[in-house]
């Protein structure tokens, strides 16, 4: 993934397509390139890094052409580097593939390839689909892609030229978002409608299953399977601005909202066929070695050490392993017992946190193997680590961490269920129960995203204090820490996260009249302590929000001001859930201060000092 931009026309098609990568620039990249028809046939330029050293390479040798693909890359099969940059081709560079997404068979197609005599240059799982249609072509594209694709799994939008027709682009889209750009003499297509916004403001959405054939004159759509079919056209009246955050006011916002494609995304072949085990090809760690750890350190900083939290509750329920957690600039000055049977893991959005960094080397230089868990595959964490899952979350822009986290959340259910599978600590039932509820996440995500209004008000009621408190037991202990960070970033209003028992150990002095108090009450187990907690508040004054299970409310409305309700899974992946409504208080109280929501004060998205 990340930027995908293609057009068909007359205009200076290598011109079209830099100004279109620029404008996706704000996604986050780690290399650029585009290919061109020219009188020469199909010709690639591609660079590591930022758009401007691709520039500098087609100053020297421009690609000179009516029809082209580009895309900005950012890892996820392979590091940063000019061969894994896309385009990518097959041996004969007759075809060209852009791609967002993730090909979950890629190795197995690409073993069938190599068998067949193919050779591969890159890393990446793209290069796959540039052979396959290369394999599969006879004298039609669009069937040659049709057929390509049937051997394909996971998620993709595609763009694909071939030399043999330079009058046709063809596009896919399959849990993976493609638009349509609609001009008068040219066509093209897009990741996101930024890339085109300057050329053209009617717009075709492609659908999942949906693939599209461009010329300079036509735009064809149909299924997959080779249906046509008819779609209205849409008019974008967005600024470009507007138009970089997907409609949404900040990008803060709009990644709250991208969170159920995330969570898809890191569960994206990790789970088998059968919907019933977690499979994690990427690791290196074997199963003696799984076998043989007898203690695991989860290290990580701020929002990251949050979610080793809730990291270190799912590892010691499910496989029963002691875990500590540790936050990573402390770690190195307590003489940390760590052996050659400690697994420690580490965990960082940007995968360049110095302290984390740090801490890796310093776990790494006692004989520890070290697993990452980072959203930037190419990092300095990423290339150090003897194992990486990288949770596919898709760029951040947003400084205030939100669907990185909840990604990292999903990574360590993933691990715990593998480990717990390798030890033999769960049932194959228990883990296909659990895997069950994780893959009905996004969807009950995405309905509660739908209904934001109470979370709002309350927000804005909260926005006229100074101080507030969390509370929580167990796992909503965890996330109300989290919660309670989101709000001190962005609305910079003083917040504290306490474990709800702890109240009556000293806190309670600081409990007044009128105070906010927002309780998580998500835990059956605990629950009945979480309502005698809540009354100590209440009887002190507090003003309390409960956030919930819908069963709970009528009865948490007796000892609390206000209830929200969020969908109910299992205890153990509540906080993937139940934080969400604390990352939208927080954004809307931000937003009822008048802060800049995505650029909070004094601080940085990627913190590279210790």
């Amino acid at each position: 993934m990340c930027g995908i931009v293609g057009y068909i026309g007359q205009k200076d098609t290598q011109e079209v397509l830099i100004e279109g990568l620029k404008k996706l620039e704000y996604r986050g990249y780690d290399s650029a390139g585009i290919a061109v028809f020219t009188n020469q046939g199909l010709q690639i330029s591609k660079a590591k890094g930022r758009i401007a050293n691709l520039e500098s390479k087609l100053e020297e040798t421009p690609l000179v052409g009516s029809a082209g693909i580009g895309h900005t890359r950012w890892a996820t099969h392979g590091k940063p580097s000019d061969v894994n940059s896309h385009p990518h081709t097959d041996n004969s560079h007759k075809f060209s593939v852009v791609h967002n997404g993730i090909v979950e068979n890629y190795l197995e197609l690409k073993d069938e390839l190599i068998a067949e005599g193919r050779h591969f240059v890159s890393e990446t799982d793209t290069e796959v689909i540039s052979h396959l249609v290369a394999r599969e072509y006879q004298g039609d594209i669009v069937k040659a892609v049709q057929k390509a694709i049937s051997h394909m799994r996971g998620a993709f939008a595609l763009g694909v030229l071939t030399e043999y027709e330079p009058e046709k682009l063809v596009a896919v889209r399959q849990a993976s978002p493609l638009i349509i750009g609609i001009g008068e003499g040219e066509n093209f297509i897009g990741s996101d409608i930024p890339a085109i916004l300057q050329y053209t403001r009617n717009v075709y959405i492609l659908n999942d299953g949906e693939m599209a054939v461009l010329t300079k004159d036509s735009v064809e759509l149909m299924t997959i399977e080779g249906n046509f079919i008819s779609r209205e056209m849409i008019h974008v009246d967005w600024d470009a601005v507007t138009a970089e955050k997907g409609g949404f006011e900040h990008f803060m916002l709009k990644e709250i909202h991208e969170q159920p494609k995330a969570y898809r995304d890191t569960m994206r072949g990790r789970i088998d066929e059968s919907g019933k085990k977690v499979v994690l090809p990427e690791l290196k760690l074997t199963k003696e070695q799984i076998k043989g750890i007898s203690k695991i350190q989860i290290i990580a900083c701020g929002t990251a050490y949050h979610a080793g939290l809730v990291g270190r509750q799912a590892i010691e329920s499910l496989v029963r392993i002691p875990v500590e957690t540790d936050v990573a600039s402390e770690y190195r000055y307590r003489s940390p017992i760590v052996t050659p049977d400690t697994l420690v893991i580490v965990v960082s959005q940007s995968g360049e946190t110095a302290d984390t960094l740090a801490a890796l080397r310093e776990a790494q230089s006692h004989g520890a193997h070290v697993l990452a868990i980072t959203n930037v595959v190419g990092s300095s964490i990423a290339r150090d680590a003897d194992d990486v899952i990288a949770t596919l979350a898709g760029p951040e822009i947003a400084v205030a961490s939100t669907k990185a986290y909840t990604s990292q959340l999903i990574a360590f259910y993933l691990l715990s269920l593998y480990l717990a599978e390798v030890r033999g600590t769960q049932t194959q039932d228990e883990v296909a129960r659990i895997i069950a509820a994780m893959q009905a996440l996004p969807e009950q995500l995405e309905n509660m995203l739908a209904k934001p209004d109470a979370i709002k008000a309350y927000a804005e009621q909260i926005s006229k204090h100074e101080h507030l408190f969390f509370i929580g037991r167990g796992l909503d202990y965890a996330v109300v820490q989290e919660g309670s960070l989101k709000l001190k970033e962005i609305s910079y209003i003083h917040s504290e996260a306490y474990a709800a028992g702890e109240l009556k150990h000293g806190t309670l002095a600081l409990i007044e009249e009128g105070i906010p108090v927002i309780a998580l009450a998500t835990q059956d187990a605990v629950l009945e302590k979480t309502v005698s907690n809540i009354k100590e508040v209440s009887a002190r004054g507090a003003d309390i929000m409960a956030i919930t299970h819908e069963e709970h409310v009528v009865s948490l409305l007796k000892s609390v001001n206000q209830a929200f309700a969020i969908p109910k899974t299992l205890p153990l992946l509540t906080p993937a859930l139940s934080v969400v409504p604390l990352q939208l208080l927080s954004y809307y109280a931000s937003l009822a201060r008048g802060n800049d929501v995505d650029k909070p004060r004094n601080l940085a998205k990627s913190v590279t000092v210790e």
